[in-house]
């Protein structure tokens, strides 16, 4: 396959991707796949399932989260500047129709795409996606000030595993996305009926951060939405590779 990276400047804010496109056999009727990670990684995170999707085909774009990796750290981490950063590189790079998967902070950017732009996504996949709480809803115990025992376990394994990655993070975002995670968000709840592509939710096993009852409520507002569960934890594409590549590429393959 061939790769090409790039920083672009979207709206005042540089965002890093890489590109990679497939050599001999690239499925010219496939949409590209956009792989979004999630908070305190980096594009790379994806370099397995890239070689798989290219394999088959695919043109593949990972992309780093403003605050991450190399793109720029920035002033305001509210979520939905997420979305719009990747809104703003899908219309720069001039995609009409993408595959979107996103895991974490990840699925919930990828999300607001499909709720924004439904038109443009194919395929969407949510991987452990912290569902944001329903209005209504009781507050949760802790109000956003410190991480839980699963969000410290996975922060702390990430250090292992993508050091690299632990490091470029701008770690001035954290207490606000733990505030915005915890906090009810009735628009996303409204627009959850506007997605129309076919949707995937990946829920972990033990260790995961997947509300049963939210996520239940959550399918019921997709109009074409079905739940795979898995034995590890948050991160089932770092963990259970094999069984995330088994449910998710044949998925966006066929």
């Amino acid at each position: 396959m061939q790769m090409m990276s790039e920083t672009v400047d979207l709206d005042g804010v540089d965002i890093a991707y890489r590109s990679f496109t497939p050599l001999g056999h690239a499925n010219s009727n496939a949409a590209p796949v956009m792989l979004v990670h999630g908070m305190g990684g980096d594009s790379t995170t994806w370099d397995r399932f890239t070689r798989a999707l290219t394999a088959q085909g695919s043109r593949v774009i990972t992309v780093d989260l403003r605050g991450h990796g190399k793109s720029a750290h920035t002033s305001t981490y509210e979520f939905d500047s997420f979305g719009a950063d990747l809104l703003a590189l899908i219309d720069h790079l001039g995609l009409n129709e993408v595959d979107l998967v996103g895991h974490s902070l990840g699925g919930y950017a990828v999300s607001l795409v499909a709720q924004r732009r439904p038109e443009l996504v194919r395929r969407l996949v949510l991987e452990e996606l912290p569902i944001p709480i329903r209005p209504g809803d009781a507050p949760p115990t802790l109000t956003g000030k410190m991480p839980s025992i699963t969000e410290l376990w996975h922060a702390a394994s990430s250090v292992v595993l993508h050091p690299r990655a632990v490091l470029a993070f701008d770690r001035s975002m954290t207490a606000t996305a733990l505030e915005q995670f915890r906090r009810p968000n009735p628009q996303w709840w409204e627009s959850l009926a506007d997605i129309a592509a076919p949707t995937l939710v990946l829920r972990g096993g033990p260790g995961g951060m997947v509300d049963q009852e939210r996520l239940d409520a959550m399918v019921s507002e997709i109009s074409n939405c079905r739940v795979e569960a898995f034995r590890t934890g948050h991160s089932v594409h770092r963990d259970g590779y094999s069984a995330f590549e088994a449910t998710v590429l044949p998925f966006l393959t066929h």
